[in-house]
């Protein structure tokens, strides 16, 4: 079952002075078990974008389905549809309200029907699966957790409903180096362990470059590349400079390597593989 986007076309105050073309036709199909990165400048449509995946925005026209249901049409099997795709929103400690962890993560399950039984595990899992000792916070107020631990809650409350798409706006925003790679850990971690699609929006290339195997990029409300993250970051780096982005630093500093004579592998993008590759190239030299 996929998420297919077609024609999409979103359009802010519409036949207002202040109408604005956020998003533009929009073609684009997100598969079951990928891993897809979005990046582009701030206003080139991401969040737009990635809020007409579960039905919070309409498009101004075009439709979006989810495997064959048209998630805006009327009736329990669009509902069912919406349903597959978690949404987790930039800074989303502030989507928190309840007393306890618990009842934080337990909130979206309970409103589902879901037996009392059955959301007491799920909330086990989802804390585990955010490396949240259950014993140690479920009970503790959301409120007085660092902002990484209650990024994780947050988290841990769309994990508990269970979606098969999983879409993440800048999870990061706001964290230190250290909370920034506790989240992208905990990312990773959930991916590989359910096969769950991600869609992540991000601005930072590095962390996209490590995770996404598939990456969008966006320029003025359009797609403007679409492919994997090594393609994109050898072969169109005049396209993603005139996106208002840039490859990641390794990629840029393999490239130099590569440019002075240096026979290293340019296409790899993490640290590991690249330091690998300059000692092979110094070693052959």
């Amino acid at each position: 079952m996929s998420i297919n986007l077609q024609n999409v076309t979103y359009v802010y105050m519409s036949k207002t002075p202040f109408e604005k073309v956020a998003i533009k036709n929009i073609n684009i199909e997100i598969k079951q078990g990928e891993f897809v990165g979005i990046i582009g400048h701030t206003g080139s449509g991401k969040s737009t974008l990635v809020q007409h995946l579960n039905g919070l925005l309409k498009p101004t026209s075009g439709t979006v389905t989810i495997g064959e249901q048209n998630i805006h049409s009327k009736g329990q099997a669009a509902r069912q549809a919406k349903s597959r795709v978690g949404m987790v929103f930039q800074y989303p400690e502030h989507q928190l309200f309840e007393e306890t962890v618990y009842e934080d993560i337990a909130f979206g399950p309970r409103n589902l029907g879901i037996p009392e039984d059955e959301i007491d595990s799920r909330v086990k899992k989802a804390l585990n699966f955010v490396g949240l000792d259950f014993e140690k916070y479920a009970q503790r107020t959301p409120f007085q957790l660092s902002g990484g631990q209650m990024r994780r809650v947050a988290i841990a409350g769309v994990i508990a409903l269970e979606p098969e798409y999983l879409i993440l706006d800048e999870p990061s925003a706001g964290l230190d180096p250290r909370g920034r790679d506790e989240i992208f850990g905990q990312i990773i971690n959930l991916y590989e362990a359910t096969g769950m699609t991600v869609v992540l929006v991000s601005h930072n290339m590095e962390d996209v470059a490590k995770m996404a195997n598939r990456l969008l990029v966006m320029k003025d409300g359009e797609i403007s590349l679409d492919g994997t993250p090594k393609d994109i970051f050898q072969n169109y780096q005049v396209e993603l400079k005139q996106a208002g982005v840039d490859a990641p630093p390794l990629t840029l500093l393999m490239n130099k390597f590569k440019q002075r004579g240096l026979d290293v592998d340019n296409t790899v993008i993490a640290t590991d593989a690249a330091a690998d590759s300059i000692f092979d190239a110094v070693r052959r030299c």
